[in-house]
């Protein structure tokens, strides 16, 4: 127990419960799915929810058996009432993050953009802070500021809203004729669904590869599936591996494995496997392609220039990407290949440009 997060929940719950109305299709704002990605994260040690709580009869007593407590704010109009519960949560928050060290973890539950200062602060006392929120009602200001920010309506146990918005124009459509039109506009909304998640894949592979280099360069020890995780979370406090159809960030892992992205390893601690770029296959084979297109448009030893082999690398190869063998820019790939002696890599100032040349 001694090694868990200790997490402080906050809710804004007027924000909370009132965006999940207003852009869910008026589905009910549900505890539980916040509950339990919390859980999944720690012990959470104390729960507030802010808000005039005549205002919300029922949702009271969700929370009071899910054990939160209800800060009551004196009824007051517009602007005025909601401006009392943020500063309200905004001083507790602070000043239970004084009182309490043990207290690791900061859980702002809202999507206003207010809260950022409250984030900002709790970080620079040394706070893990983790924010949720209706993605229809959350601020872009909000997330980049977190730690982790969880979009409620992507939580397990969120109920996915009805598209009342594509029923009605099938609707308007069917006039006069309302047998036909609905089956050819389902198979449109498929498709994209169907091909979407292989475009998602392959641009998370492109953002792991590049963030293991970047590890990697730092030469600050392995790079371990934890710490992995911690970048990605860095660069992207919205990341969930869930996103992508896996159900745990270790399975993400494999996956791309199996795609010669990464190499997995026994690491440190179980569970906790070692990540690394391949340092053969796929990089060597792509330091051959490179080698062959030069030397093909360079016959007889004439220098290449840089600017356009890129496009003539993926005519020859159209899935080429340097990005996914963990090369920020095609250049650096060159570089890497010059170092690596499979050409050789020269500044001209007369062509203005980098020319590559094959070895006799």
């Amino acid at each position: 127990m001694d090694q868990e997060d200790r997490i402080a929940l906050f809710l804004d719950y007027e924000n909370l419960a009132l965006g999940a109305r207003d852009h869910r299709g008026g589905a009910a704002f549900d505890f539980r799915p916040i509950a339990d990605a919390l859980a999944e994260r720690g012990r959470v040690v104390v729960r507030r929810a802010y808000a005039d709580w005549s205002y919300f009869d029922e949702d009271r007593r969700m929370l009071t058996r899910s054990h939160v407590e209800l800060i009551e704010i004196p009824q007051r109009m517009g602007a005025s009432r909601k401006n009392a519960a943020d500063i309200k949560m905004a001083v507790d928050a602070i000043e239970l993050a004084f009182e309490r060290d043990y207290i690791s973890t900061f859980v702002i539950c809202s999507g206003d953009s207010d809260f950022t200062p409250l984030v900002h602060k709790l970080r620079e006392l040394n706070k893990r802070v983790i924010g949720v929120g209706v993605e229809g009602s959350t601020s872009g200001l909000l997330p980049p500021a977190c730690d982790e920010f969880l979009y409620y309506d992507r939580l397990e146990g969120v109920d996915i809203p009805p598209a009342r918005g594509r029923r009605t124009r099938a609707t308007t459509r069917q006039a006069g004729a309302e047998q036909r039109p609905p089956e050819p506009e389902q198979e449109v909304d498929r498709r994209p669904q169907d091909a979407e998640p292989d475009r998602d894949v392959d641009a998370l592979a492109v953002l792991v590869a590049q963030s293991v280099a970047g590890l990697q360069g730092s030469a600050n020890g392995e790079v371990t599936a934890s710490r992995l995780k911690r970048t990605l979370l860095r660069k992207d406090p919205t990341f969930s591996e869930s996103d992508y159809g896996f159900r745990t960030f270790g399975e993400l892992l494999r996956h791309l494995a199996e795609r010669n992205v990464i190499e997995l390893a026994e690491g440190p601690a179980k569970g906790d496997p070692e990540v690394s770029l391949p340092e053969h296959g796929d990089r060597e084979v792509a330091f051959g392609l490179l080698r062959g297109v030069v030397a093909d448009l360079g016959s007889g030893g004439n220098p290449v220039a840089l600017s356009g082999l890129k496009n003539q690398v993926r005519r020859a190869r159209p899935d080429f990407s340097e990005k996914k063998l963990g090369y920020r820019s095609f250049l650096q790939f060159c570089k890497a290949a010059a170092t690596a002696g499979v050409l050789d890599l020269r500044w001209s100032p007369e062509a203005d440009d980098y020319l590559l040349t094959t070895h006799p």
